[in-house]
C-alpha cells in the first residue's frame, strides 16, 4: 500500500516504551510528525532520532507532536531514549502491523539475505488526519531540516 499526500492517515493504537497506549485518533486536531525507523541504536537511526531531538523545541513551538515508530520492543526503546535523551515517544510496532498500513514495512535485503523490516519513512499528518507530506526512503542526515522547513510552510498557511 502506498500512501500519498491528501490520503487519510490510517488510525492505529500502539504502546510507547512505558506501555502507555497512543492512538492516532486521540491526537486529532494536532499536527504530527511520525517517523518510522529500522532499529534502535544503529548509526542512521541514532542520527535521525537525535536530529528530531535537536529540533524538538522548534517543532513543539509550532504545536507539532513527534512520534518515532519501530519494531523494537519497549526495553530497547527505553534504553535508546534514555541514552540519547529523546523527549518524544517511541512506539512499539511489534510485527510491523502499523508499518504495513503505512507502506513502510516489508521485505528488505542486506548482504544478499532477505528479511522483513521497516524502510525509513516519515509523514506529516495534519490536524484533520490528512497526510500533508510523505517522505519515502529517508536519508538521516538532511531529513529533519527538510521536515522543519516543511512545517514552517504548513503552519504559515
Amino acid at each position: 500500500m502506498t500512501l500519498t499526500v491528501g490520503d487519510t492517515a490510517p488510525d492505529f493504537t500502539l504502546p510507547d516504551a512505558d506501555g502507555k497506549l497512543i492512538s492516532l485518533s486521540a491526537l486529532k486536531g494536532q499536527r504530527i510528525v511520525m517517523f518510522f525507523y529500522p532499529r534502535d541504536n544503529t548509526p542512521g537511526c541514532t542520527k535521525e532520532a537525535c536530529a528530531f531531538r535537536d529540533a524538538y523545541s522548534d517543532l513543539r513551538s509550532k504545536a507539532v507532536i513527534v512520534l518515532g515508530i519501530s519494531t523494537d520492543d519497549a526495553k530497547s526503546h527505553t534504553k535508546f531514549a534514555t541514552k540519547h535523551d529523546l523527549p518524544f515517544p517511541l512506539l512499539v510496532d511489534e510485527g510491523g502491523k502499523v508499518g504495513s498500513l503505512y507502506g513502510c514495512y516489508g521485505p528488505k535485503k542486506m548482504y544478499g539475505k532477505e528479511y522483513m523490516g521497516i524502510t525509513r519513512t516519515s509523514f506529516i499528518i495534519g490536524p484533520n488526519r490528512t497526510l500533508e507530506k510523505v517522505y519515502p526512503k529517508v536519508k538521516p542526515e538532511p531529513h529533519v531540516s527538510e521536515v522543519v522547513a516543511d512545517i514552517e510552510t504548513l503552519t504559515a498557511s
